[in-house]
């Protein structure tokens, strides 16, 4: 591969079109990126749904989305966003671009925005001219599958030559947020060494049963911590933090289900004392904002998932019993997977990090 160094971009785009977590894992190479050129703007392209992962972020210039939504509008609406868009794009004069996605619509932005350099993986499904044509240069994916995501990632930067690498995870939030957070625990009494539990996950396969997490919720609670509940505005999830809540004493536990932001969530997970999740989002942001964790992981693929430099411990199902290929998983199972994990082993991990 050819790496050689780059003449001093004035503005760079990331590309990444993917969920929540996806777009948290994408901080290194923007950190990396202002890292080696602080002079440079750094824009991204990402799904609105998924913009307030990083709408607070001081090394970001500019965040350009695409809205899901506009297909519902019908095709004329929906043909003068993306057009819209596209202007946008090739009005910012972009010297490099840095495709980390896998969709045909990404490489065609890519394209479209003219730039010098543009970057994106050699992906083996996407092998063909089209591709080709809409990139620079292609970067091997082989050997990503021994790779946690942010290493997938920050391979992408290699034809840029010989940079210093940022691998820290960022998590940002405004003081607003804090603010909002802090003025809710207020209202409930509640003390400053508190621990944060998500429970919850969009997908139920990753979750614990509510009657184990109620268990060590209720131990935790005997030993005088207080536990603020958290989840999204699913109203499923909701329901389940609702369950949990149900078999716990009701002294020293509140729930603040489906009531935060994603940034506000960030912000009271950062003064937390202890986090305790399931494969999610929140338990990302926990390890990026080096909160101690307890993160209950299983089926996804370790190797790709697992919380990136956390602090604490990661119990993972599979050392409790066999779990399915992750790709052969039917993501609206009812099965719970984490409920291989022992309730005693979650307790003795929080207790020790707690000590």
């Amino acid at each position: 591969m050819n790496s050689a160094p780059v003449p001093l971009p004035k503005r760079i785009l990331v590309i990444k079109l993917r969920h929540h977590g996806d777009m948290l894992l994408t901080t290194p190479v923007i950190n990396t990126l202002k890292q080696n050129w602080p002079q440079a703007e750094v824009d991204v392209l990402l799904y609105h749904e998924t913009r307030e992962m990083l709408s607070a972020n001081p090394a970001i210039a500019r965040l350009m989305t695409i809205d899901r939504q506009w297909k519902k509008q019908g095709a004329a609406v929906h043909l003068k966003h993306e057009w819209q868009l596209m202007q946008q794009l090739r009005a910012r004069q972009y010297d490099v671009v840095i495709n980390l996605a896998d969709q045909w619509r990404s490489a065609l932005a890519t394209r479209w925005t003219g730039a010098r350099i543009r970057l994106g993986f050699d992906f083996p499904k996407r092998r063909g001219a089209l591709w080709r044509f809409c990139h620079t240069q292609l970067v091997p994916v082989t050997g990503h599958g021994k790779l946690h995501t942010v290493e997938q990632n920050l391979s992408l930067l290699e034809p840029l030559g010989n940079l210093q690498t940022s691998s820290q995870v960022t998590m940002s939030y405004n003081a607003s947020d804090w603010e909002h957070v802090e003025g809710l625990l207020g209202q409930q009494a509640v003390p400053n060494d508190f621990i944060v539990v998500q429970p919850t996950s969009r997908w139920f396969f990753k979750c614990w049963t509510e009657a184990k997490m109620a268990a060590t919720i209720s131990a935790l609670q005997a030993s005088g911590y207080t536990l603020v509940l958290t989840s999204g505005p699913d109203k499923r999830e909701q329901e389940m933090v609702a369950n949990i809540l149900a078999q716990c004493p009701e002294e020293r536990v509140i729930s603040l289900a489906g009531q935060l932001t994603l940034r506000q969530l960030a912000a009271l997970i950062d003064h937390a004392r202890l986090f305790i999740g399931v494969d999610s989002v929140p338990m990302h942001m926990a390890a990026a904002l080096s909160t101690p964790c307890v993160a209950l992981f299983g089926p996804s693929k370790l190797t790709f998932w697992r919380p990136w430099q956390v602090q604490g411990k990661v119990i993972w199902a599979g050392d409790y019993g066999t779990l399915p290929d992750p790709d052969d998983i039917d993501t609206k199972t009812d099965e719970r997977y984490l409920d291989l994990i022992p309730v005693e082993v979650v307790i003795n991990a929080t207790k020790e990090l707690l000590s």
